[in-house]
């Protein structure tokens, strides 16, 4: 425990009984005292709250102790304030995964995307086997009030959720939707590389990022080299107009607005 600039130390003696049922020797327990004996709750949530703001290097050097200290009675603030905010009911959820460390070692986060929030991190890998396991905790009723998921385009996340939460919507984020369609305009740039001879070729060479960068991030000599690729060819040019046009869609207030550059 401390106050102000003082450390408190209390010394007290613990009971230890015979447990007649199991034959073990069991040491009593004291609601007061954190998951490692050695300090008490109101102090491990005191490192708790300080770890929401420095890192577990920074307060164990401020409160003296070793940083894998720090880490467990963070660890115990966590799971208290898990335990008090309860299973959440979200309504449209967002689904990604980060690397923990080198090698492809994946975890999955799921974020309540209404209340702004990381509600879920677990799994094993990136797999719908990992994915499963969050809709299980979650419980079936609440995942029948899931009416929209948000992902990438990992296709074990589509099947785990749609497997878990049938006739839920998906939604594929911007980002990798971008970038199979750079993809598809590559392809096109490519063909017509191979197609082309002599100096037909020379509008093309060079040219790989001018065409998969968006217009409005182009320099000036992009722009005027972007041009002149798209007059001296066609097939380029409405490749490169589908795909700009695309982009378009997430900057529409309405169903009608989308709809109209189609018809």
């Amino acid at each position: 425990m401390s106050c102000g600039e003082h450390d408190l130390y209390l010394e007290l003696l613990v009971r230890r009984v015979d447990c007649r049922r199991c034959g073990k020797v069991k040491r009593e327990r004291l609601d007061w005292l954190a998951d490692n004996p050695f300090y008490t709750k109101r102090f491990a949530w005191l490192i708790g709250r300080r770890c929401r703001s420095a890192t577990i290097k920074d307060v164990a050097r401020e409160f003296n102790l070793h940083w894998e200290t720090v880490k467990e009675l963070e660890k115990q603030y966590m799971r208290e304030q898990l335990r008090r905010v309860g299973t959440p009911g979200p309504k449209v959820i967002g689904i990604d995964e980060i690397s923990i460390r080198k090698g492809h070692t994946y975890r999955i986060v799921v974020s309540d995307l209404l209340r702004r929030r990381p509600i879920w991190f677990g799994g094993t890998d990136r797999s719908e086997a990992s994915l499963t396991m969050f809709f299980q905790t979650l419980g079936q009723k609440k995942c029948q009030g899931i009416k929209l998921a948000v992902m990438d385009m990992w296709k074990p996340f589509r099947n785990a959720t749609l497997k878990q939460v049938p006739g839920v919507s998906i939604l594929f984020d911007k980002f990798h939707i971008i970038a199979h369609l750079g993809e598809a305009l590559d392809q096109v740039r490519k063909s017509e590389y191979a197609r082309l001879t002599g100096k037909h070729r020379e509008f093309i060479k060079g040219h790989k990022y001018t065409l998969l960068s968006r217009q409005a991030n182009l320099t000036l000599d992009g722009r005027r080299s972007l041009a002149k690729l798209l007059q001296a060819n066609k097939r380029l040019h409405t490749a490169y107009v589908l795909k700009e046009s695309f982009t378009q869609l997430w900057d529409y207030q309405s169903e009608a607005c989308v709809a109209l550059p189609f018809v």
